[in-house]
């Protein structure tokens, strides 16, 4: 056996090692999550099920599985496993195991390698993989939290699959904690520990998506409390804080608090109060509340209640999102504090909010008009022969850039639904639709 061989454990020998280590799944049945990819007639299942596996690269969030699934692959083939690590892991060692490899090839052996954190292996290092993944001596799977398309040597990211992890859900993390409770081989189910379901769910959500995290509070709550007089382990909220080394909030995601407290710092936005927003902004991140649902809310909130009174808005609110998607959290959160200052401090018009329900009421209500011929795109000589485009007025062409040409439906033709304030920027939008009705009116009684 190679030096670099990983042999895989007996689940048996469990004495010593970590929760999140002997709860880790051992077959595809016990995986949880990521059913996107995993679920039954998947592709990638289909293909750990037959041994059948090509090189593949796993780009997910810590603790959303990759290790795992490489585990379960292991288990599950036929083939030579062996494990790199990207911060242990030379040249030279490459080189020796690619030559076993090939070695073993030629014995009708397959080899499949698994590199944890492939984005800490330098080019060179990628490369001495390339010929042994492209001559099949060596199937390849990866695990990454980077975006391959940027730390994954091109060569070899195009000679194998990416498959995409989400992170876990604050209700597969509770699943995998209640089933660590109570499994009595490789969990707690022998230590008699009594833990609330609100406490196993305040882990869960504190974990952001990390099975790792999620077990190792868990296990550090449970050895840091002491069995009472019968022998029980009743683990406290205080025991539980200190295991997550932060403060519970009063704050359930799934209940009552959570559209409380999002109703607060909606309100405390459209109120113009900056320390307010900011306080129901941190009440919700510390809570354990999913960064991208408030990054959604801001969202919404620049489209509600500013609109285009300050088209900036809805670019700030989008920029926190994408900051908060692309650096992750807590370092997210400040882009998140900037947008909800922003949104406070920003002119405030529901005009645009207004315009639409009234189109909606309109469009429920009234008939689905035909649009109108002038309107239509002559694509065919038949089309332009009935009349599409006839009478149509290329506003480029007139010396105003404007027409009089009417764009709604003939009974609907005398509706204004979008009326601008004269707040921020939207009071020269409405100078500005001021003037286009002038010009307009202009020319119904025959003026210039």
């Amino acid at each position: 056996m190679s030096l670099f061989e990983t042999p895989l454990r007996p689940a048996e020998a469990l004495s010593g090692r970590p929760l999140a280590d002997r709860m880790r799944p051992e077959t595809l049945d016990e995986f949880i999550g990521q059913g996107h990819v995993l679920a039954p007639g998947k592709p990638l299942r289909l293909a750990i099920e037959r041994d059948e596996v090509s090189s593949i690269i796993l780009w997910g969030p810590p603790g959303s599985g990759k290790t795992t699934l490489a585990t379960i692959v292991a288990r599950q083939t036929r083939s030579r496993f062996v494990r790199f690590s990207a911060v242990l892991t030379g040249i030279r060692e490459i080189k020796e195991v690619m030559a076993a490899a090939e070695k073993a090839r030629g014995f009708g052996q397959r080899t499949i390698l698994f590199i944890d954190e492939i984005h800490r292996f330098n080019k060179a290092q990628q490369d001495a993989f390339l010929p042994y993944v492209e001559h099949g001596d060596v199937v390849l799977i990866g695990a990454t939290t980077e975006n391959p398309s940027f730390e994954v040597n091109s060569a070899l990211l195009s000679r194998a699959r990416v498959h995409l992890l989400a992170q876990l859900s604050s209700e597969e993390i509770f699943t995998l904690l209640d089933r660590a409770l109570h499994d009595e081989k490789r969990g707690l189910g022998r230590e008699r520990v009594e833990f609330a379901e609100d406490l196993l769910r305040q882990i869960a959500v504190f974990s952001n998506g990390d099975a790792r995290a999620a077990y190792n509070a868990l296990e550090a709550a449970v050895s840091a409390t002491a069995p009472d007089a019968d022998g029980r382990k009743v683990v406290t909220p205080a025991v539980v804080e200190d295991a997550l080394q932060r403060k519970m909030l009063l704050y359930d995601k799934a209940g009552e608090e959570h559209y409380n407290v999002i109703s607060a710092l909606h309100k405390s936005v459209r109120n113009s109060d900056p320390d307010a927003a900011l306080y129901w902004l941190v009440r919700m991140l510390e809570a354990g509340e999913d960064a991208l649902y408030v990054a959604r809310r801001l969202v919404r909130m620049a489209s509600e209640d500013i609109g285009l009174a300050d088209p900036r808005a809805l670019e700030v609110t989008i920029a926190a999102q994408q900051a908060v998607h692309f650096v992750g959290m807590p370092e997210g959160n400040l882009a998140l504090a900037e947008a909800a200052v922003y949104l406070a401090m920003a002119p405030k018009s529901n005009a645009l909010y207004a315009a639409y329900g009234e189109v909606q009421k309109d469009v429920a209500s009234t008939a689905a008009e035909p649009v109108p011929l002038h309107l239509r795109n002559p694509v065919t000589g038949l089309m332009a022969h009935i009349g599409y485009g006839r009478g149509y007025e290329y506003a480029h062409d007139a010396p105003e850039r404007l027409t009089r040409m009417t764009c709604l439906p003939e009974s609907l033709r005398a509706r204004r639904y979008y009326r601008p304030t004269d707040e921020g920027f939207e009071k020269k939008l409405r100078e500005r639709l001021e003037a286009i009705e002038k010009w307009k009116q202009r020319g119904k009684d025959g003026s210039k």
